[in-house]
């Protein structure tokens, strides 16, 4: 079955309220979560409030997402919330937290989870890809799930990327985690994308073409372009209930 699109979810992290978003977890790292983000950022700020949260940054010292993504998305400052776990090393997160002698704990997360306005749509990016350790016993998988948003999966169109796409969707629904779709980036293949659809029964709502140089100009003008697409997993444009749950 394909998926069904879900623009909001009440999840655990948000105490029973509905609250309208969606979190971008990828196929590996740097296969360009954060660019996407800030595409979503542009293309859906026409649309209503929007707002970016990055909870969990590793590498902090040589990258920081959320600056990158106020940059390239010209962010006004009550549209990103800039809390959460910060760590210098650019390793997992688990291990990162371990090299600086701490310990990522998802009520901490969580706590700031519940701070979000309720009347923005968030794009809340993930640190690496799905099944990274958070901790010593939870995933980037168990953040989505407690964060209550549905997943974006991010892919390269490189070699390999439909089994790691295929595979990224699949963890998710053997978890019961909503996803509303699929972003490629990189040069775009219609061979890539028709297989990831027909066998990943899910839709690929953009192809985000490598941006050189990237900048706010280019990035502006992309999500214009890739507006039609993007703009679905808002819920003014829900098109599709659902899947029932167990399906």
């Amino acid at each position: 079955m394909r998926d069904g699109f879900v623009a909001e979810f009440s999840g655990g992290g948000g105490g029973g309220m509905t609250m309208h978003g969606v979190f971008v977890t990828g196929t590996d790292t740097g296969v360009g979560k954060t660019v996407v983000s800030s595409l979503l950022v542009a293309a859906l700020r026409p649309v209503g409030k929007v707002g970016y949260w990055k909870p969990i940054q590793t590498g902090i010292e040589q990258d920081n997402d959320t600056t990158e993504v106020c940059t390239l998305a010209r962010c006004e400052e009550d549209e990103v919330v800039d809390k959460g776990i910060r760590l210098p090393l650019p390793l997992s997160p688990h291990l990162a937290a371990r090299h600086a002698g701490r310990t990522i704990k998802m009520d901490a997360l969580l706590r700031i989870r519940r701070e979000l306005e309720s009347d923005r749509f968030w794009i809340v990016e993930g640190a690496g890809g799905l099944l990274v350790p958070v901790n010593e016993r939870e995933t980037m998988a168990d953040l989505i799930g407690a964060c209550g948003f549905p997943a974006l999966v991010v892919a390269r169109t490189r070699l390999g990327t439909i089994n790691h796409t295929l595979l990224t969707l699949e963890a998710l629904r053997q978890r019961d985690l909503p996803v509303c779709g699929v972003v490629l980036a990189g040069h775009p293949n219609p061979e890539i994308r028709e297989a990831i659809e027909v066998w990943g029964s899910t839709e690929v709502l953009a192809e985000a073409p490598r941006l050189e140089p990237l900048s706010p100009v280019a990035l502006k003008a992309l999500a214009r372009q890739l507006a039609a697409g993007l703009q679905r997993i808002h819920p003014v444009f829900e098109r599709a209930e659902p899947p029932p749950p167990g399906v």
